[in-house]
C-alpha cells in the first residue's frame, strides 16, 4: 500500500471515529439531562393514585403547594387556589389522600369560563350564590346555568402567601366585587390554616382516644374586613363566608348531620336543590340526617340555622375513615344568605349547613365523583372598617372499627353499626 492510500485510509477512519464519538456524546448528554430533569421534577409513579404522596408530587409538578406536617399528619395547601386545603393525610405520604382533586383539569392548564372545579377538601367561597344579592349572577341576566359564573377572586385569582412553616400558613387578598343588585363590596380577606396536634384535636372535639389511632386535624380562620366607604346593609345585600369540602367517595360513605329536634323552623332539611333527593338516599332518624356520599347520584341538602349543630361528618366503611367538620353556629342569629336561583321573597332565610353528593348529569358527564360537606357564616353586616372571623376545623380518623366506633359515639351519640345499617 502506498503512502497516499495509507493517509486516505487513516483519514476515513478519523472521520468515522469522530462521527461515532459525536453521537455517543450527544446520547450521553441527553441521558445526563434526563437524570437532572427527573431529579428536579417528581416522578409521577412513585406513589399509587389515591395516596397523599401521589397528590403531593402531582401538585408540585403543576403548582407551588405549601405543606404542613407533624409526625404522619399532612395538610397540603395552594396559594394559587385561594389558600385552599387541597388534601390531607393521617398516615404520611403513603396514606390515603382525603381531598378530591381534579387531576385532569389541573394538568390540562385550561381555564374555564364559568368555574374551574380543581377540587380541594376546604375551599374559601362567598355567598349568596343566587337571588337579588348574588355574587355569581350579574344584573340584567336571568338565573339560568348559562348565566352563572364563579367570581374570579374565589376561582382563578391567587391569594398572597404571607407566611408559612410546618405548623401554619397565612394568606391574604384584597377584593372588590359587585352583587346582582350592583352594590360593590370592597374588603380584605385573611385566611390562616393551623395544623392541630392530637391534644388540640381532643380539646376541640371534647373526646378521648389512644394515640395509636391515625389522625389529622386543622383549623382555618377566615377574616373579612370592610375596606369600602359604605356599611354593609340588608337593603343592598350581605355576604357570607362559605367553606366547601370535596372528599373522595366510596360505595359505603354515609354523611352524618345531627340537628336540633325541639325547635321551630320552616323545615328540617331542604332536599330539592337539584330535584328531590330519593328516600333511599336520605334518612331522617332520631335527630340525625343520613345522606349517601357515594358520588353516584347528584343531590344536595340544606339545614337551617335554627336546626343546625356545630359538628357534622361522614363515615367511609370501606376505608374505615371517620371525617368530622366543626363549625360555628352563633346562638340567636338566624340571618343566613339565601342561595336559591331566583328573585327571593326572603333573601336571608338561607342554610347554615349543606351537603352535596355528585353524580352524572343528564348527558352522562360527571365532574367528580366526590361528595361535599359545606358550612357558612351568618350574613355579615359589617360597618366600614369592621372585621369578622369565621372558623372551621376538619378532622380525619383512621383505625379499627372499635376505635372509630368509640369516637363516633362520643361525637354523634350514635354507633357505627347504626350508621352502616341506614342504607
Amino acid at each position: 500500500m502506498n503512502k497516499k492510500s495509507k493517509l486516505t485510509r487513516f483519514g476515513i477512519f478519523n472521520i468515522e471515529f469522530w462521527k461515532f464519538f459525536g453521537i455517543w456524546c450527544l446520547l450521553f448528554g441527553i441521558l445526563i439531562s434526563c437524570n437532572i430533569k427527573s431529579k428536579n421534577q417528581p416522578a409521577m409513579n412513585s406513589f399509587k393514585k389515591g395516596s397523599y404522596g401521589y397528590d403531593l408530587q402531582f401538585l408540585k409538578k403543576y403548582k407551588n403547594p405549601v405543606e404542613l406536617k407533624s409526625g404522619n399528619a399532612r395538610v397540603l395547601l395552594s396559594p394559587e387556589y385561594q389558600g385552599r386545603v387541597m388534601t390531607s393525610s393521617a398516615a404520611g405520604e403513603k396514606g390515603l389522600s382525603y381531598g378530591w382533586i381534579n387531576h385532569d383539569l389541573i394538568a390540562s392548564g385550561e381555564v374555564l369560563k364559568q368555574i374551574n372545579p380543581v377540587g380541594g377538601e376546604e375551599r374559601f367561597w362567598l355567598g349568596p350564590e343566587g337571588g337579588q344579592f348574588s355574587v355569581f349572577f350579574k344584573d340584567g341576566k336571568g338565573f339560568d346555568f348559562a348565566d352563572w359564573e364563579t367570581p374570579a377572586c374565589i376561582d382563578t385569582e391567587a391569594f398572597e402567601l404571607l407566611s408559612s412553616n410546618d405548623k401554619s400558613a397565612e394568606f391574604a387578598k384584597s377584593i372588590q366585587i359587585k352583587n346582582f343588585s350592583n352594590f360593590e363590596f370592597s374588603f380584605d380577606v385573611n385566611r390562616k390554616i393551623i395544623l392541630l396536634e392530637n391534644e388540640e384535636i381532643k380539646n376541640q372535639l371534647n373526646v378521648v382516644f389512644q394515640d395509636d389511632i391515625k389522625t389529622v386535624g386543622y383549623e382555618t380562620s377566615n377574616r373579612l374586613k370592610n375596606t369600602g366607604t359604605t356599611d354593609w346593609k340588608k337593603e343592598t345585600g350581605l355576604l357570607s363566608v362559605w367553606l366547601l369540602g370535596m372528599y373522595n367517595p366510596s360505595d359505603e360513605v354515609t354523611i352524618i348531620i345531627p340537628f336540633k329536634k325541639d325547635v321551630e323552623s320552616d323545615y328540617i332539611v331542604k332536599d330539592d336543590y337539584f330535584g328531590k333527593v330519593p328516600i333511599d338516599r336520605l334518612v331522617v332518624k332520631d335527630g340525625i340526617l343520613y345522606f349517601k356520599g357515594d358520588g353516584k347520584q347528584r343531590g344536595k341538602i340544606g339545614i337551617p340555622p335554627q336546626r343546625a349543630m356545630a359538628v357534622i361528618g361522614s363515615y367511609d366503611a370501606i376505608n374505615k375513615v371517620l371525617t368530622v367538620v366543626k363549625c360555628e353556629i352563633p346562638e340567636s342569629i338566624t340571618d343566613y344568605v339565601n342561595s336559591a336561583w331566583e328573585i327571593q321573597e326572603y333573601p336571608f332565610n338561607g342554610d347554615a349547613i349543606n351537603s352535596y353528593n355528585d353524580g352524572p348529569l343528564e348527558d352522562g358527564s360527571q365532574m367528580g365523583p366526590f361528595y361535599e360537606l359545606e358550612t357558612s357564616s351568618h350574613a355579615l353586616s359589617l360597618k366600614v372598617g369592621e372585621k369578622y372571623t369565621y372558623k372551621q376545623s376538619t378532622f380525619h380518623f383512621e383505625g379499627t372499627e372499635e376505635q372509630l366506633n368509640s369516637l363516633c359515639q362520643q361525637i354523634f351519640d350514635v354507633s357505627l353499626n347504626e350508621v352502616k345499617a341506614i342504607f
